[in-house]
């Protein structure tokens, strides 16, 4: 059974146990999650589970997305900003409830999804971590990349061949991360470790 919330990120702090240890965590608004649809197996084919998250104002809502979101804006006041369907979501809600927080537990292991953060244009040092040339005088070989073709068979640089170019903002799920703390009342879950992207940015939070 799948089940998730749309949050985001807050940032990330230092953490004692009770027992003096110190553990790094991720803060992450994680709800509260109207319920914008519910997909049956009789209507739709495949039963699944719509939600969002965020606001956003009227004016830019389209009248197809205002009509989508008509039953959950007359529940909860707003439209949603984000949505996100999962499939063989069991849950007794309906069109306009909210799920919160306490969908998780402390212990849990969870898949994290965001987009990670822009580094703009990089070298295949910073990009891949190669290894680079000799730092010394009379060198002319120290961030290159070296050699990327074959010679005459294929004569053509291979497809994913690894090369300078953009790095970051990309799409990135971190598996396994242990949900360190629930907060209810403030509807934040501290993650264990890192996350992708930055200060604000929307993440996806679900188990499959």
């Amino acid at each position: 059974m799948q089940k998730g919330l749309l949050g985001k990120k807050i940032g990330m702090l230092n953490i004692w146990t009770d027992d003096g240890a110190q553990v790094v965590v991720t803060a992450i608004q994680a709800g509260p999650c109207p319920v914008l649809q519910i997909k049956t197996q009789e209507k739709d084919g495949y039963s699944a589970v719509q939600i969002g998250f965020g606001s956003q104002k009227e004016k830019v809502v389209t009248k197809a997305l205002k009509g989508h979101q008509k039953a959950a804006k007359e529940k909860v006041g707003y439209y949603s900003a984000h949505a996100v369907e999962m499939r063989d979501f069991s849950t007794d809600k309906t069109v306009g409830d909210v799920l919160t927080c306490d969908l998780f537990s402390a212990g849990e292991k969870v898949f994290v999804t965001g987009t990670s953060k822009g580094k703009g244009f990089a070298g295949v040092v910073k990009r891949y971590k190669f290894g680079g040339g000799r730092m010394t005088h009379g060198s002319n070989f120290h961030r290159a990349p070296g050699s990327i073709g074959n010679r005459k068979i294929p004569g053509e640089v291979q497809k994913g061949k690894r090369m300078p170019g953009h790095k970051g903002a990309r799409t990135t799920t971190l598996k396994n991360i242990e949900v360190f703390r629930i907060l209810p009342e403030e509807n934040v879950v501290l993650l264990k470790g890192a996350v992708p992207g930055h200060k604000g940015a929307s993440v996806f939070i679900y188990q499959n």
